[in-house]
């Protein structure tokens, strides 16, 4: 399945009391590039979406953002400072008996003075947390990778479509290679006429001359090497795995045939083929920049 580097996914999920979003993005790089933003208190969770997302994806800058919103708040632990409390009541007890006065000191009073506890945070669950955020990146990657695949499904239908067109500019080559040799040959003998005049052309040097031109412009061995891999980048479309960087090659060779027909055949017409070659070879380069 040829797959998009460009994608977006994303999913939401309310579990155990965190509400969490995932968010994944990508655009087109020569190779993987990950990078993620949580809030620092989950800074752990950086490695495991990165190790995650590199089971799934082979090539592009992805972005991954992940919030999490805690609406319980059972993660706080207040803790009691003993000795100043004790401080607290030792004072209030001597200040009673020295002068005399009714101790009507309460808990509560004493927990008016904040300064008795200290409040701070649970230690995170990392393992908890995970489990969650997991739950809700399966989904955003499911979505993603959904839209990966339905661009890369228009990518393949043009590159497609190209390659046929290029296949049948191929066959206009072929067809008009011999002609070429033809021409010459009539171009030839028509100038040693006009050389010569009434004295006999000699024939044997007319067909060595022409075996020489025929033997110079020949593009066989190029259109049949450009066939072939017009026929290996459509099988390389239907394989399951990231093709990008074998495409990109194979691109590579195909210009390079183009551009060796170009110089050998000798031709205006051939010449004018071949550009149009060489204009849907670019097209195809420019999509395949996209392609996983």
């Amino acid at each position: 399945m040829i797959r998009s580097m460009t994608g977006y996914g994303r999913a939401c999920e309310l579990i155990d009391g965190m509400n969490i979003t995932v968010e994944l993005k990508s655009v087109n790089s020569r190779y993987l590039e990950f990078s993620s933003r949580v809030y620092k208190n989950y800074s752990f969770l950086e490695d495991k979406l990165k190790t995650y997302v590199r089971q799934l994806i082979s090539r592009g800058k992805v972005e991954c953002n992940v919030q999490i919103d805690a609406l319980e708040t059972d993660d706080v632990i207040v803790q009691l400072n003993e000795s100043l409390a004790a401080g607290y009541i030792n004072a209030v007890n001597t200040l009673c008996e020295k002068y005399g006065l009714e101790n009507d000191f309460t808990v509560s009073r004493l927990a008016a003075h904040n300064d008795i506890f200290a409040i701070r945070k649970a230690p995170a669950d990392e393992e908890k947390i995970w489990n969650a955020v997991q739950q809700v990146l399966i989904k955003a990657t499911e979505n993603f990778v959904v839209m990966r695949e339905a661009e890369g499904e228009k990518l393949r239908d043009d590159v497609l479509s190209r390659a046929d067109l290029i296949v049948s500019l191929v066959e206009k080559v072929e067809a008009r290679s011999p002609e070429t040799v033809k021409e010459y040959n009539e171009k030839l003998l028509a100038r040693m006429k006009d050389l010569l005049g009434d004295t006999n052309v000699d024939e044997q040097r007319l067909i060595t001359e022409a075996a020489i031109f025929a033997d110079k412009v020949a593009v066989a061995e190029e259109t049949v090497r450009l066939r072939s891999h017009i026929e290996q980048l459509r099988s390389f479309m239907e394989l399951e795995e990231p093709v990008g960087r074998k495409i990109d090659f194979l691109v590579q060779e195909i210009n390079r045939e183009a551009n060796t027909i170009g110089s050998k055949a000798n031709d205006i017409e051939i010449a004018r083929i071949v550009i149009d070659i060489k204009s849907e070879v670019e097209k195809i380069r420019e999509q395949i920049q996209n392609i996983e």
